[in-house]
């Protein structure tokens, strides 16, 4: 008997979860942060390409970010979502709206802090830093950033601090404790509306 090619069932194995990688990649949201024109200067005189920077994420605590470079707009803005949708990392989100706790991060000259915020303060923050946490879903958040306005280094040292967060259940997972005891014992009730509510 011949095996149909593809294995079981004459399905291709690259298709497998096509679809549901689909309607990811539909739910995703991508921003421009910036456009570069680039020269190389060549025996003939100049030839020009440019350099595109992309933050693509869902709005639900993933995000990534990637650059490209083409002889063409297009072609570069493709290419650095590609590498975006490659590097996306996931993000803690407490209420969904802002994050744990205040962290900072540094990429070279660039040095980001990110404090968390209560309900109703929206995104504070400037240029790159504003696309990543638009994409990311944030919607309360206070963002400084120091030293270089580098788009590159700016957007690096911010997933730099991104990649810095913990939420109280990865904690309490990481030491073998419940997320109450973590939170302290000063008033129950408190403890845990707070523990249910980072859950």
């Amino acid at each position: 008997m011949a095996r149909s090619p593809g294995g079981s069932g004459g399905r291709n194995p690259r298709d497998r979860g096509r679809g549901r990688d689909g309607d990811e990649e539909n739910e995703l949201k991508d921003k421009l942060v910036t456009i570069n024109r680039v020269a190389k200067v060549v025996k003939g005189g100049r030839r020009f390409a440019f350099a595109a920077i992309v933050v693509i994420g869902d709005q639900r605590g993933r995000v990534g970010h990637g650059a490209g470079k083409a002889r063409e707009v297009p072609e570069a803005i493709r290419k650095a979502t590609d590498a975006a949708k490659r590097g996306m990392i996931r993000v803690p989100l407490r209420d969904g709206r802002t994050l744990h706790h205040d962290v900072k991060g540094r990429f070279g000259a660039g040095k980001v802090t990110l404090r968390a915020a209560p309900a109703g303060t929206g995104i504070i923050a400037g240029g790159p830093m504003r696309a990543v946490f638009e994409t990311l879903g944030v919607k309360d958040i206070v963002a400084k950033s120091v030293g270089t306005s580098n788009p590159h280094n700016m957007i690096k040292a911010t997933f730099k601090a991104l990649e810095q967060l913990n939420s109280p259940r990865m904690v309490a997972t990481r030491r073998g404790k419940k997320v109450g005891d973590l939170l302290g014992r000063r008033d129950g009730t408190a403890a845990d509306a707070a523990a249910e509510a980072s859950a």
